[in-house]
């Protein structure tokens, strides 16, 4: 009978062991959203700058040149393709806030979310509330169903790398032919995406406009 009991406490063991290995580590996990980011990062030849750069290039980034400033404080990689028209979001103000975008996973390397042009929901703009409030931007989308964010992932909560643009970007409506509203590309680690991405620990790759709502 002790016998017995010996090795079924061996094999419980081994089998716990051995589900351990098949777990993986939250630094795992982050092991490998750097590495998808960096394979992003040199397959498509991209030129990494850094903040005190982005200023001296008064906060624009050479679109010829492939070029990300990387925002230390967040770890989001940012191009700015288009400043835009109008105006930046004031100091006190809330805006509604229009976008198309396009979300590419990085670590599957697929496009797993999109409302662009082109595609059979692109009617439907994501539609977003943000406020300035002493340079720190809170947001939250407010499409309801029709929010594609929403929808595929359950929250109302904006990405917070999504907000990363606004410090630099004006936020308008196209009047003029040469009026273009903003536009930016951003790499987004986990820890500033949305809900989905942040549980699995994968970074995303945007391509987003920004307009001013009505």
């Amino acid at each position: 009978m002790k016998r017995i009991c010996y090795i079924s406490l061996v094999l419980m063991s081994v089998i716990v062991l051995a589900s351990c290995r098949d777990t993986e580590t939250y630094a795992e996990r982050l092991g490998k959203e750097r590495a998808a980011i960096s394979k992003y990062l040199n397959d498509s030849a991209v030129t990494v700058i850094s903040e005190a750069q982005f200023e001296r290039q008064n906060y624009t980034t050479d679109v010829r040149k492939n070029e990300f400033v990387l925002i230390a404080s967040n770890g989001v990689y940012m191009q700015i393709v288009r400043e835009g028209c109008g105006e930046k979001i004031k100091d006190g103000e809330t805006v509604d806030v229009l976008c198309r975008f396009r979300e590419r996973n990085l670590k599957t390397d697929s496009v797993q979310l999109s409302n662009d042009y082109g595609v059979s929901n692109a009617s439907f703009p994501e539609k977003m509330s943000v406020r300035n409030t002493s340079g720190t931007f809170t947001a939250a989308f407010v499409g309801g169903r029709k929010s594609p964010m929403f929808n595929a992932y359950g929250s109302t909560s904006v990405p917070s790398g999504w907000l990363t643009p606004f410090t630099y970007i004006k936020v308008g409506r196209q009047t003029t032919p040469d009026g273009e509203i903003a536009k930016v590309r951003l790499i987004v680690p986990a820890s500033q995406g949305q809900y989905h991405a942040t549980v699995n620990t994968y970074p995303c790759l945007y391509d987003i406009t920004y307009e001013r709502g009505r």
